[in-house]
C-alpha cells in the first residue's frame, strides 16, 4: 500500500520536470535525482505490500519500511510544494501582475527556497540509501508493474470455508437464487452455457453456488460434475487435474495413468476425449482473473448436450469476458433485505440462547447492527458470532455498535470479515486504490455526486493521463471499474446510463477509514477529536466544532473536505487560509460560510474549489491569482457576478455558476444567470461553462465562446433573438459539445435555432427553454441524444413526429406551454428506447395517440396540468388497459381511483400527475 503514496508523486514530477523546468531553477538535476531514486524503489513496493498486508515479517521490519517509504514520499511531496510555492510568490508573471522585473532580480530573490530546498533534498537523499540497505536487507522481489498487489499468501481463517458445509437450516434468503439458478443449469438450450454469479466479497455467492451444486436436481441431470475453488493465484494445470479426478470419483473410474505429470495441453486433449458426449456442469468459485475464461474455454467442449459452467466471481469484467465464445447467464447477487438479515442474526447471535429470539430490551441496538452490516450474510453471521460469545447486556451491545471499525481491525472473531472485504482492495493498481480510498473522506452511508468525485480525483492527481482523452472520460472509466469490481454501490443512473451518485458499503467503509489511516492517507476529524498528530496530506471534517478547526494548523495539508459544519466566522475564514498555503482541493459545500477573503488568492497550488450551497454572495478580484485552479463550482449560492480576473485562469476546466432564488414561482427565469465578462474566449481549456447570463456580455460573448473548441457542457441564459443568431455560428464550432442548455430572455422573446448547419456530432442532452421561432430540423440529426427537454417553446405543430425517429433518445419533457397544439401522436414503432415521456402545462392538449409498437421500452409517462386532455392511447382509459399495452415494465398509478376517466383524474387539484 506504500505504493499509493510513491507512485502517484512519480507521476507528478514527471511533468514537473519536463513542463515546470523553469520553476526548478538550480534544483533541477536533483529533482530529476529523487523521481529516479523513487523509480528503483518502486519496484519492490508490490512485493513489501503484499508481506506487510498478510503480515508475514512477525518482526515488524517490512511494515517498518514501508512506514519510511511513505514518510520520505511525504517530505518530497511537501517539499517540492513549498518550493513552487516560494518561488510563485516571487514571480511576477506567475501571480499575473504586469510590469517588467529584472531577470537578476528575480534570481536573488530566489536564491534562498533554492538553497533550502537543495539542503533538504540532500537529506532526502540519504534516506534514499538507507531505505535501500533496508530493500537488501529484507530481499524484497520484483513485482509485474502492469498488475495489481500479489495475493497475500500468510494463512488465516478464511469464513467462505464455512460456506461448503453448512445446513439448510443455517443459510436464510438464498431461495429465490437457488432456484433461479438451478432453472439455468438443468433446462434451456442445449449448447454450453456459461452461468456467472456477481457481487462483493461476503455476499454469499460460494454458498448459494455450493446449494446449487448439491442439490438433488442438478446431481441427477449431469453425468459428472466437479466443484474448483480458483482464487487469486491458481496454476492452471492443477485445476485441469482437479476436474479429470472429480468426473473420475463421480462415474467410480481411476485417473488416467500419469495425470499428475501431464502438461497442460495434454490434460485438456484429455478432458476433450472424456467430456465427448457427457452432460457435465464445473463450478468454479471465487475467480479473479480476467482472462480466466482464456485458459479454460478449450478443454470444457461445447458438445450440445446441455453442458454448464457456473463461475462466481466479484468482476463484471470476467463475466464479459466468458462472452468473446460462449453464452452466459448472469446473477447479480443482492445483500439480505432487513427482515432475513434479522432472520440470520437472531439465528447466529442467540442460537443457544432465548430460544433464537432477541430479548426485548437488546432489540433496538440490534436492530442497529443489523443495519450497519446493510444485508451482508457474512458480517450478519460473524457478528451474530461474536456476540453470542458476548454477555446479553446492553453494555455489551453498545460497546460493539460504537467501535465496530476498530472491531474489525483486531477482534480474531472478525478478522475474516476485514480479511475478505480487503482482498478486492489489495488486488486494485495503485490508482484505483486511491480512488476508493478517498471514498473515506466522505461520512459513512454518503450519497456520492460522481460528477463531484470525479473532479476530485482529478485535483488529486489521480487520473493519469491517456492521448487525448479527457481527464473526465478516464475518471468515469476508473469508477465504472471499481463498480465492476463490487466495490462502488450505485444509487442512480441517468437515462444516459451514467451513473450520477453512488456509495460504499458501510463495513467497506470502516476498513477503508483503517486503511487510509495506517497509510496516513487521510485524516477524518470528528467532533469526538479535539486535535490530531501525525503525518497526512488530507482532512475530512465531520461535524467538528469550530474550536477543533481552529487547533487544526497542519501546514502541509492540500486537501480539506468538510461536512456538517454549522458556523464559519469571517474572521476564522482569513485564519484558515493563512494556515493552508499548500491546499490543492478546497470543499465548503453546503457549508454556512458567506465570504470568500482576498488571501484565496494566495493559495497557487490549489486546484479546485467548491462553494455549492454556501451564502457566499461575491469573488474576490484576487481569484484570478488561482494559476493552478482547474475547477471552481458555485451553484445555488449568492454570486451574481464573476471578476473580469477570472480570465487570467489559463488552467481552468470546470466554471459552474447560478443564482438561484428557491422563494421564486416556476418561470423562465427561476435560475439567473451569472454576469461573465466577455472575453472570456481566452479560456481555452474550459470544458463546462454553466449558467452564464448572454445579455449581460451580448453579442461580443457570444463570439468568444465560438472560441472554446472544447467545451463539452454549455447552459446559457437569457439569450435574445440577436444573441441567438450569434449563438448558431459559435456552437458549430463546439465539436465536443454533449450538454447544452438555452435560454430566452423571457416568454414572449423569440429566438431562432434554425441557423445551425453543422450541429455537435456528439450533443446528448438538449434543453431548449423560451419560445421558438420554429422547430429546429437539426434536433432529428442527433444520433446520440439522449434526453431532451423543451419548455415555453409554443410550437403550434407536433414535435413528436421530428423526434420518434431517434435512435437513442432515453428521456423526452414537454412542458410549460412548449406546444399549443390540440394532439399528440406517436407512430407506430417510434422511440425505440424512450423510457420515460413526461407531458405537464400542455392547456390546449386533448388527445395523445401511441400506435402499436411505439415505446416499447417505456418505463413512465408523466402527464400532468392537461386541462382539456380526454384521450390517451387512442381511447385506453384505464389503468389496467395501459398495463396490458406496456406490459409488466410500466409503472401504473391512478392519482384518484374513483375517476372514471382520465380527464377526471387530471382535474384534481393537488394531484397533477398521472404516473405510468
Amino acid at each position: 500500500m506504500a505504493e499509493t503514496a510513491v507512485s502517484p508523486l512519480i507521476n507528478g514530477l514527471v511533468p514537473l520536470l519536463t513542463q515546470e523546468a523553469k520553476l526548478l531553477r538550480g534544483i533541477h538535476r536533483e529533482v530529476a535525482d529523487i523521481k529516479d531514486e523513487l523509480e528503483s524503489i518502486q519496484s519492490f513496493l508490490k512485493d513489501a505490500d503484499a508481506r506487510a498486508a498478510a503480515e508475514e515479517d512477525t518482526s515488524g521490519g517490512v511494515k517498518t519500511w514501508v512506514k519510511q517509504v511513505r514518510e520520505v514520499a511525504f517530505r518530497i511531496d511537501v517539499a517540492i510544494d513549498r518550493y513552487l510555492l516560494d518561488v510563485a510568490q516571487h514571480d511576477p508573471h506567475r501571480r499575473g501582475f504586469i510590469g517588467f522585473v529584472h531577470k537578476t532580480a528575480h534570481l536573488l530573490k530566489t536564491l534562498k527556497p533554492r538553497h533550502k530546498m537543495a539542503s533538504e533534498i540532500q537529506e532526502i537523499k540519504l534516506s534514499f540509501q538507507k531505505i535501500k540497505e533496508r530493500s537488501d536487507r529484507y530481499q524484497f522481489k520484483f513485482v509485474d508493474q502492469g498488475t495489481g498487489s500479489i495475493a497475500p499468501t500468510a494463512r488465516w481463517s478464511d469464513p467462505r470455508n464455512d460456506s461448503l458445509y453448512l445446513d439448510d437450516i443455517e443459510i436464510v434468503g438464498i431461495e429465490f437464487p437457488r432456484d433461479k439458478l438451478i432453472g439455468w443449469l438443468v433446462r434451456g438450450p442445449p449448447h454450453r452455457i456459461v452461468l456467472s454469479v456477481v457481487g462483493m466479497g461476503g455476499l454469499g455467492k460460494t454458498t448459494l453456488a455450493k446449494k446449487v451444486y448439491d442439490h438433488q436436481t442438478v446431481r441427477g441431470h449431469f453425468d459428472c460434475h466437479a466443484w474448483i475453488s480458483v482464487s487469486q493465484s491458481y496454476n492452471i494445470e492443477d485445476l485441469l487435474r482437479s476436474m479429470i479426478k472429480q468426473f473420475c470419483e463421480v462415474n467410480k473410474e481411476t485417473p488416467p495413468m500419469g495425470v499428475d505429470t501431464m502438461d497442460g495441453v495434454s490434460l485438456i486433449n484429455y478432458l476433450r476425449d472424456y467430456l465427448q458426449q457427457k452432460r457435465y456442469v464445473v463450478v468454479f468459485d471465487d475467480v479473479w482473473k480476467i482472462d480466466f475464461w482464456e485458459d479454460i474455454k478449450h478443454a470444457l467442449l461445447d458438445n450440445s448436450k446441455g453442458c454448464r459452467i457456473m463461475i462466481t466471481t466479484r468482476k463484471w469484467e470476467v463475466v464479459n469476458f466468458c462472452k468473446k465464445s460462449s453464452h452466459v447467464y448472469a446473477h447479480q447477487l443482492q445483500p439480505l433485505p432487513p427482515e432475513k438479515a434479522w432472520e440470520l442474526f437472531c439465528k447466529r447471535a442467540f442460537r443457544f440462547d432465548f430460544g433464537g429470539q432477541c430479548p426485548t430490551e437488546l432489540e433496538k441496538l440490534s436492530h442497529e447492527i443489523v443495519k450497519k452490516c446493510q444485508g451482508l450474510p457474512l458480517a450478519i453471521t460473524a457478528i451474530g458470532g461474536l456476540l453470542s460469545t458476548k454477555n446479553k447486556t446492553l453494555f455489551e451491545w453498545r460497546n460493539l455498535h460504537d467501535n465496530l471499525g476498530f472491531e474489525l481491525g483486531r477482534n480474531p472473531h472478525l478478522a475474516g470479515v476485514n480479511k475478505v472485504l480487503s482482498l478486492s482492495f489489495e488486488d486494485l493498481p495503485y490508482n484505483l486504490k486511491s480512488c476508493l480510498l478517498y471514498f473515506g473522506m466522505y461520512p459513512v452511508s454518503f450519497a456520492i455526486s460522481c460528477e463531484i468525485l470525479i473532479k476530485q480525483w482529478i485535483a488529486e492527481g489521480f487520473v493519469n493521463k491517456i492521448n487525448d482523452k479527457a481527464f473526465e472520460d478516464i475518471g468515469q472509466e476508473y469508477l465504472i471499474e471499481l463498480i465492476n469490481r463490487s466495490l462502488v454501490q450505485v444509487l442512480n443512473i441517468g437515462y444516459g446510463g451514467v451513473v450520477t451518485r453512488c456509495r460504499i458499503h458501510d463495513l467497506l467503509h470502516e476498513i477503508i477509514l483503517q486503511k487510509m489511516e495506517d497509510l496516513s492517507f487521510c485524516h477524518v476529524l470528528s467532533k469526538e477529536e479535539s486535535s490530531f498528530e501525525g503525518l497526512t496530506r488530507r482532512v475530512s471534517v465531520n461535524r467538528a466544532s469550530l474550536g477543533v478547526l481552529e487547533q487544526f494548523k497542519k501546514s502541509h495539508i492540500h486537501s480539506l473536505l468538510l461536512f456538517n459544519i454549522n458556523e464559519f466566522p469571517i474572521s476564522f475564514m482569513s485564519k484558515f487560509l493563512q494556515n493552508f498555503k499548500l491546499v490543492k482541493v478546497l470543499d465548503f459545500e453546503n457549508t454556512p460560510l458567506d465570504h470568500l477573503p482576498e488571501e484565496v488568492g494566495n493559495l497557487f497550488h490549489l486546484r479546485y474549489l467548491n462553494l455549492n450551497n454556501t451564502k457566499v454572495k461575491t469573488l474576490p478580484n484576487s481569484i484570478g491569482k488561482l494559476q493552478n485552479l482547474e475547477t471552481l463550482l458555485m451553484l445555488q449560492t449568492a454570486i451574481q457576478e464573476i471578476p473580469v480576473t477570472i480570465n487570467m485562469l489559463h488552467k481552468l476546466r470546470c466554471l459552474r455558476v447560478h443564482y438561484f432564488d428557491a422563494k421564486m414561482e416556476m418561470s423562465l427565469n427561476m435560475i439567473r444567470g451569472v454576469k461573465l465578462h466577455w472575453s472570456i474566449g481566452c479560456l481555452k481549456a474550459l470544458t463546462e461553462l454553466l449558467n452564464v447570463d448572454a445579455n449581460y456580455g451580448g453579442v461580443k460573448l457570444i463570439e468568444e465562446l465560438g472560441k472554446l473548441s472544447q467545451l463539452t457542457n454549455l447552459v446559457l441564459v437569457n439569450l435574445t433573438r440577436e444573441t441567438g443568431r450569434a449563438l448558431c455560428v459559435s456552437i458549430e464550432n463546439m465539436n465536443c459539445l454533449k450538454d447544452l442548455v438555452v435560454s430566452s430572455i423571457n416568454e414572449d422573446e423569440v429566438i431562432d435555432l434554425q441557423p445551425i448547419s453543422s450541429p455537435p456530432k456528439c450533443l446528448q442532452f438538449l434543453r431548449i427553454e423560451g419560445r421558438l421561432a420554429k422547430l429546429p430540423d437539426w434536433i432529428s440529426e442527433l444520433q446520440h441524444l439522449v434526453s431532451l427537454q423543451i419548455y415555453w417553446t409554443r410550437l403550434s405543430d407536433d414535435p413528436l413526429k421530428a423526434f420518434q425517429n431517434l435512435p437513442n433518445l432515453a428521456e423526452l419533457i414537454l412542458g410549460m406551454k412548449a406546444y399549443n397544439g390540440e394532439q399528440l401522436q406517436i407512430g407506430k414503432g417510434g422511440f425505440s428506447k424512450l423510457k420515460l415521456l413526461c407531458l405537464g402545462d400542455l392547456p390546449e392538449l386533448n388527445s395523445l395517440n401511441i400506435e402499436k409498437e411505439a415505446c416499447p421500452l417505456l418505463e413512465k409517462l408523466a402527464i400532468g396540468a392537461c386541462p382539456q386532455l380526454k384521450e390517451v392511447l387512442s381511447g385506453y382509459r384505464y389503468a389496467h388497459r395501459i398495463r396490458k399495452k406496456f406490459g409488466s415494465r410500466a409503472r401504473v398509478t391512478l392519482l384518484d381511483r374513483s375517476a372514471c376517466t382520465i380527464h377526471r383524474t387530471l382535474s384534481q387539484g393537488s394531484q397533477r400527475y398521472l404516473w405510468l
